[in-house]
């Protein structure tokens, strides 16, 4: 099974969220958010699905069977 990369981290910082803050939103355990954002976790799509409706966004922009672009080299590319 291929690992789920992810942005959640990314996305809980934009918007000033602790694990917990995130956890408490979707009703899991903080460890879990922890677990997801290190790879140690997939999450179910359930979970996915309410931590996209959480920030707001499709589920696609923060789970991808692919690595993400780092934040630094897509602002490089972007003032290229």
């Amino acid at each position: 099974m291929p690992s789920i990369h992810n942005r959640i981290a990314l996305f809980r910082a934009e918007r000033g969220l602790s694990r917990r803050d995130l956890a408490d939103a979707v009703g899991v355990n903080p460890q879990t958010i922890g677990y997801l954002e290190r790879g140690d976790y997939s999450p179910s799509l359930e979970l996915g699905m309410k931590i996209a409706r959480e920030f707001g966004v499709p589920v696609e922009l923060l789970f991808s069977f692919e690595p993400f672009e780092s934040v630094a080299a897509a602002l490089r590319r972007a003032a290229e």
